[in-house]
């Protein structure tokens, strides 16, 4: 857990250099310094709001708890369980076996479940599944995907501003120095880039750590590999009618079968740069890491 931690810890700092950098090259300290407010300004919104946009964009809907009985009854003892509020329930109308959380802390979450899931776990694996939902809110991972993502995503839009800016009125600041023209271009270029690939690694970090501690909580790991697995085979058949902005927050790619021959080659390829900016872990990978914690010690 503590491994985990510190690499998370280590990314989103890589993350705000490399937005800090970026701010500087394009437009000194007072870019460096627009960069670090307007990242602050975007952090603050979405830390208010991200739960209702993500459940506004997966086409969540408020589920009450005669409709979902399961999920409610589960929620309520790994909650109390884990000395947590019990979040909001949600439901997604997709045949996809399917699950996210979403909010700021604990006091503010929600789990979303699809339709899907309810037909092809068993109680163990939903409860399995719902473990690992949890263990994102306890660990607060929402927020730190959160604030990954809005980096990333200030740190594009900062590029883009940045490249109109030279390409309209940035020739004449450049014409004494053209090799810093085209370091500039290089970094419009490259940046968004970067950001993509530290924020999908921030995530795929975070889904191993919800990994394991949903699977210390309910003492099965074997039994969330065998959800996993379902879920996996599920994805590549059906396709869930997602916005793929909120794709990395469920337990499984929803968009997997979108991804076809890629994502398939990807999924056989232990070095392949696809994984770069892959949203979630193999499956494979997962599955494993479970395995040997159902054999002794927790894998770090």
């Amino acid at each position: 857990m503590a491994m985990n931690n510190l690499k998370t810890v280590f990314l989103l700092g890589m993350l705000g250099v490399v937005f800090v950098i970026v701010g500087s090259l394009l437009g000194g300290q007072g870019g460096a310094i627009f960069a670090l407010i307007f990242a602050a300004f975007f952090n603050f919104a979405m830390y208010f709001w991200s739960d209702k946009i993500a459940l506004r964009m997966s086409g969540a809907r408020p589920a009450a708890e005669t409709e979902l009985p399961d999920v409610y009854s589960t929620l309520r003892s790994l909650t109390q369980r884990e000395d947590m509020p019990m979040p909001t329930v949600h439901l997604i109308d997709s045949p996809q076996p399917n699950a996210f959380a979403t909010g700021r802390n604990p006091r503010h979450a929600a789990v979303a479940v699809t339709s899907g899931i309810l037909g092809i776990m068993s109680h163990e694996e939903l409860e399995a599944v719902l473990a690992h939902e949890i263990s994102h809110i306890k660990n607060r991972d929402i927020l730190i995907a959160t604030v990954a993502a809005t980096i990333a995503a200030a740190l594009a839009f900062l590029a883009r501003m940045a490249f109109w800016g030279q390409l309209f009125g940035g020739r004449r600041r450049n014409d004494n120095n053209p090799l810093m023209a085209v370091v500039g271009l290089v970094a419009m270029l490259l940046a968004p880039i970067a950001g993509i690939i530290i924020q999908r690694a921030i995530g795929r970090a975070r889904e191993f750590q919800a990994d394991r501690s949903g699977a210390e909580t309910t003492g099965a790991p074997l039994v969330l590999a065998s959800a996993l697995q379902k879920i996996e085979e599920s994805s590549t058949r059906t396709v869930m009618q997602v916005n793929p902005a909120v794709s990395q927050l469920f337990i499984g790619d929803p968009m997997h079968a979108l991804r076809g021959d890629s994502r398939r080659k990807q999924q056989n390829s232990g070095s392949s740069m696809l994984r770069w900016f892959s949203t979630h872990p193999r499956t494979k990978d997962r599955i494993e890491r479970l395995e040997k914690m159902a054999m002794g010690p927790m894998i770090r």
